[in-house]
Formats: C-alpha cells, sequence, structure tokens
C-alpha cells in the first residue's frame, strides 16, 4: 500500500513497510549502507514495490546490481523478512 501526493502525481512519499508501519524517504536506510541487514533490504523492497523509489533509483542510491536487487525481492516474496537472512538456519559451513 503507498500514499500517494496527488492525483496528477503518482509518486509515493509513504508506504507501509516490512514491519507494517509507515515508510518514508527519511525512514529508508542511508546511501552510503554496507551492513545489509533484513530489515533494511525489507525496506528497500518495500520501497520499489509500493512506488517510493524506482528500481533504477533503489539500484544507483545503494550501489546493488539489479540481480541482487532481484534475488532479495525473490526472497521477500517467497519467504517474508526470514527469506533476507544471509546465512540460512541449520547450516554449518
Amino acid at each position: 500500500m503507498s500514499v500517494k501526493v496527488r492525483m496528477n502525481n503518482p509518486r509515493a512519499i509513504a508506504v507501509i513497510g516490512p514491519s507494517g508501519s509507515l515508510l518514508g524517504p527519511s525512514d529508508l536506510p542511508p546511501p552510503n549502507t554496507r551492513r545489509w541487514v533484513i530489515r533494511r533490504k525489507a525496506e528497500v523492497v518495500s520501497a520499489v514495490r509500493g512506488g517510493l523509489l524506482t528500481l533504477e533509483e533503489a539500484l544507483n542510491r545503494y550501489g546493488l546490481t539489479e540481480e541482487e536487487f532481484e534475488s532479495w525481492r525473490w526472497a521477500f516474496d517467497r519467504h517474508g523478512m526470514a527469506g533476507l537472512r544471509t546465512t540460512l538456519r541449520g547450516e554449518r559451513a
């Protein structure tokens, strides 16, 4: 779900974030983020999905590849926030 500015400007000003609360531009991870915890990944996926950021803006802002972002989106869609873990529970190196 997203909140629109007005009818002639379809850009969302806030979206429902992964925790269920409103997520606005100031709530997004900073552009220089290097440590991608589950919550930050989910916030970026939610922002793109809701129209707060375009895919291109997210890729440029965070230095992500399209494949990396799509893997986050796929994991989030398939398994929720738990899917965004970098290490699966139960696996040992």
